[in-house]
């Protein structure tokens, strides 16, 4: 048996927090350095792993698609970050058989944001009729070859890929003009039951950080910070959301900002 000297020397050089990430792609720039926290302990996930990991108390926070943060209620976010847009994305993008009625629609799996907000466009300025059929696809850069009359790509394929015949429709780009609103893609979320204030700070401190990183290519139109303009958009994808059954009634995360001095203040989103 260890006395408790010992083991509170020995727990004194553990990390504090787990947290969860992606490692490349847009979201690279916003775990920049953390994984040189004492406090960190960095777990590099694809995203599908990240959301269950993060509801099972496996990780204590990660950077998820923006709508688990109403999917499930007791979530903390932090303010002031985010993967946004405001306007083209440009590696979001949905390519389209001209001059077709959208019946039916090809998702890869990487974003369920991405998912969600394609499937509010639809419901809105798309204008698919009620019988549209959706069906997971691997992804891809050559969208014409699939049988199906728009097809969401992700990520380096949604950017790189060959529109063929088809027309391509940047989600950011229909948001906007949609709604004259950002759009959020991603959020950190924290689980319940953690010190919200003190990870928020350091994941804060990630992305003043990254800040001094070069761009790349991949990055398109994203931009990493969560303001008002954003919140706003938060609120009315949220609101999309909902009357598309996606996620859960009440729930919303409460959004933690770090403040001058180590002093942190929560508040809940609009």
């Amino acid at each position: 048996m260890l006395d408790a000297r010992v083991r509170g020397l020995l727990a004194a050089n553990l990390p504090r927090f787990r947290i969860g990430g992606v490692p490349f792609g847009v979201g690279a720039p916003l775990l920049h350095g953390l994984d040189a926290e004492p406090e960190i302990e960095l777990v590099r996930a694809v995203p599908t792993e990240l959301i269950p990991a993060l509801r099972a108390g496996s990780i204590d926070a990660a950077l998820v698609s923006s709508i688990e943060g109403f999917r499930r209620p007791g979530y903390a976010a932090v303010d002031g970050v985010g993967i946004c847009c405001n306007g083209p994305v440009e590696s979001v993008r949905a390519f389209r058989r001209r001059g077709q009625p959208i019946r039916s629609v090809g998702l890869t799996h990487e974003s369920e944001s991405s998912v969600a907000l394609l499937k509010a466009l639809l419901r809105g300025p798309l204008g698919a009729g009620p019988n549209c059929t959706f069906e997971r696809v691997r992804s891809t850069r050559t969208p014409d070859q699939l049988p199906h009359d728009l097809v969401l790509l992700i990520g380096d394929d949604g950017l790189h890929a060959d529109p063929g015949e088809r027309e391509p429709i940047d989600l950011g780009a229909a948001w906007l003009a949609w709604t004259g609103l950002p759009f959020v893609f991603a959020l950190w979320l924290i689980r319940p039951g953690v010190d919200a204030a003190a990870l928020a700070t350091i994941l804060r401190r990630a992305r003043e950080a990254a800040r001094a990183l070069p761009r790349t290519s991949e990055e398109g139109g994203v931009h990493y910070d969560l303001g008002a303009a954003e919140r706003e958009g938060l609120a009315r994808f949220a609101e999309e959301a909902h009357a598309l059954g996606l996620t859960e009634p009440g729930c919303s995360p409460r959004f933690v900002e770090t403040m001058p001095r180590g002093r942190a203040s929560d508040r809940t989103s609009d």
